[in-house]
């Protein structure tokens, strides 16, 4: 019997050469560079002849152009092999528009590829482990592949979502002599059906508490996407990171949240790569683009749009790629007091209205008019465009597009674009608040303006009394938020997620709870404490990057069931403290926690990442590695 493993019957596979005639031509050649270039330069042109590259061509500005593209897309959109999120799925008709640019302009544009995951897919798995490691590695991979075309003039990355994106950012800042530009991958539009992209992930909490029926929860999940490209709809980490890249001066005026696949969005593209050549033409390197004052902008627009706590992770991060100063938990503090927070979108609320939303508004562009008139923003500041970011507003403030898509937002949704960014004296209490305590003497956050008005007391103030209900595992929670048994999560407890921190299970993120904590009724009055982190959609009284983590010495390794723990939060102040209200000497008196260890399945990358971020700062110095401090501590 016949094996179609082994023989599938073709007889076209006997039709083969040995031969073909290659391309035809001549590699323009002169004695000089024969004589003077290195054989890999001269080897490089024969391979770009031997991919069809008109060799008569050759010898022309190159440029390289880097993404995170990911799945197989058909020309008409449709999906031979899928990738793991919409967020990477369009972004190579942006390297197709960029490259046609530099073809037009004489410029000879490569195209390089590193993929990134979906942490929404992610939630709740063990590919979690591999999150925020996936983010040095993969800067680490971009910057050896821009490394690896030494010719190139100039580089264009592509990036959209929550680890990509800030990989791609500290790729470029890390090979910053080279003029650099970023361009980002977008948002996906809302359906008009199905539940946006924050609420959808709670379906199962949901139907476990009998608050979704299987037809509704099956129907509003497969429709939650209102198109096949982009970050999600919220301001979560991916979203928060292009408002960033942008405050940085890293991208063009208003590209941050375009709406994937939109002609605006493949404009964005083809304007980028032109800037990217004048750029070049300038003598312009990214590093000079990127500095102190750069980053201050972008510290300023985290706290005006109410980002993601991710960001204090990955800003600290591209700064150092970019050989700047780390900001430091002092730095942010002094921020966020001054910087009150201006738009109103998810997942923050009050009406929490979707990136593209935000995008008609005005976006970056328009929030920083409001921050420009209150000097709080550094507009000498250089950007990719050519001009200062000064001199970018000074055009946004009178340009055509900020009309139109103003009136665009009021034509399409009825919604005055006014009610999604704020002038300042409408504005909310700034985004995140530092918290200290005998629970976390190294420091905790929390989205502090993300926690619902009803929790807070007239002062603005969130003050929360409760029993710790300890898991030493993210399943465990679940389990707990999901079940209507006697083990069930009480109103006022206070879930402490304990071993989640870099050495314990890599810091993942833990939306499944903080979702179900939001969307299901289980969460009312609940709080949470945790050394892992959050996911940027995150809301409620939810304290992330507790320190030190619990396998590394932290009380929340010594807590148990029941114990009383006191959580003071003053979200306009922006001060907080968590504290064990018990016996003090007994509880340091305490052995850790019997189940308390390092995850098991833990792979071995992410357990050398995490030691490696450990001597570098650990996660408030952005868990990067920091290579002189490594090697003096491998040498002492």
């Amino acid at each position: 019997m016949s094996n179609p493993i082994f023989d599938a019957g073709n007889e076209g596979i006997f039709t083969i050469k040995t031969t073909a005639s290659g391309p035809t031509g001549a590699l323009p050649f002169t004695g000089s560079f024969l004589q003077d270039s290195p054989s890999g330069d001269v080897f490089g042109w024969t391979q770009d002849a031997g991919m069809g590259w008109d060799p008569s061509s050759l010898g022309s500005p190159e440029f390289l152009m880097l993404s995170t593209s990911g799945g197989i897309r058909k020309p008409d959109g449709t999906p031979t092999a899928l990738g793991l999120h919409t967020g990477h799925w369009e972004v190579s008709l942006l390297m197709e528009e960029a490259a046609e640019v530099f073809k037009s302009a004489g410029a000879i544009p490569f195209a390089v590829f590193c993929s990134d995951p979906c942490d929404g897919r992610s939630q709740g798995t063990t590919g979690m482990f591999d999150s925020l490691a996936y983010r040095n590695d993969a800067a680490t991979v971009l910057r050896r592949l821009t490394r690896s075309l030494p010719t190139a003039k100039g580089m264009l990355g592509v990036a959209t979502c929550d680890k990509g994106l800030p990989a791609m950012m500290m790729a470029l800042a890390g090979n910053g002599q080279l003029p650099g530009i970023l361009v980002p991958g977008g948002v996906t539009l809302l359906s008009e059906e199905g539940e946006d992209l924050a609420k959808v992930q709670s379906v199962g909490a949901r139907f476990a508490h009998n608050e979704i029926d299987l037809q509704a929860a099956s129907e509003t999940a497969c429709r939650s996407c209102g198109s096949p490209g982009g970050g999600c709809q919220f301001l979560g980490t991916a979203a928060t990171t292009q408002v960033v890249a942008e405050a940085l001066g890293m991208t063009l005026p208003h590209s941050a949240l375009a709406p994937s696949g939109s002609e605006a969005w493949r404009d964005m593209a083809r304007r980028s790569a032109l800037a990217l050549l004048n750029l070049t033409r300038n003598k312009t390197p990214l590093s000079s683009i990127l500095t102190e004052d750069s980053l201050h902008n972008a510290m300023v627009l985290h706290a005006a749009f109410g980002g993601s706590t991710n960001l204090i992770l990955h800003i600290p991060a591209i700064a150092h790629a970019a050989g700047l100063p780390r900001p430091t938990v002092k730095d942010w503090q002094r921020i966020n007091q001054r910087v009150p927070r201006l738009v109103d979108a998810l997942p923050n609320g009050p009406h929490g209205y979707a990136t593209v939303q935000v995008f008609l508004a005005g976006g970056v562009p328009e929030v920083m008019l409001h921050l420009r008139d209150h000097d709080l923003l550094k507009l000498e500041a250089p950007t990719v465009s050519g001009k200062t970011l000064g001199e970018n507003l000074e055009w946004w403030e009178q340009s055509k597009r900020r009309r139109i898509y103003k009136e665009k937002l009021m034509a399409l949704d009825r919604i005055d674009p006014g009610d999604v960014i704020k002038a300042p004296s409408e504005a909310f209490p700034s985004t995140v608040t530092f918290v200290q305590g005998n629970l976390v003497p190294e420091g905790a956050v929390v989205k502090s303006t993300a926690i619902a008005p009803e929790l807070l007391d007239e002062e603005g103030v969130f003050l929360h009394e409760g029993p710790a209900r300890v898991f030493v595992s993210e399943e465990s929670a679940i389990a707990a938020l999901k079940s209507t048994g006697e083990d069930r999560v009480q109103e006022g407890d206070v879930l402490v997620l304990a071993g989640l921190g870099p050495l314990g299970a890599g810091m993942p993120e833990t939306y499944q709870v903080t979702s179900t904590l939001r969307y299901a009724s289980v969460g009312k009055n609940v709080a949470v404490l945790t050394d892992g982190r959050f996911s940027g959609v995150s809301t409620g009284p939810c304290l992330g990057h507790a320190s030190p983590e619990a396998l590394a010495a932290g009380p929340l390794g010594k807590l148990r069931n029941g114990d009383p723990i006191r959580i003071h939060i003053d979200t306009r102040k922006l001060i907080g403290t968590a504290d064990y209200m018990g016996d003090q000497k007994e509880f340091l008196s305490r052995e850790i926690h019997p189940d308390l260890a390092p995850d098991p399945r833990l792979p071995d990358d992410t357990r050398l990442w995490a030691a490696l971020q450990n001597a570098s700062g650990g996660s408030w110095g952005g868990s990067v590695y920091d290579v002189d401090e490594i090697i003096r501590r491998l040498s002492d």
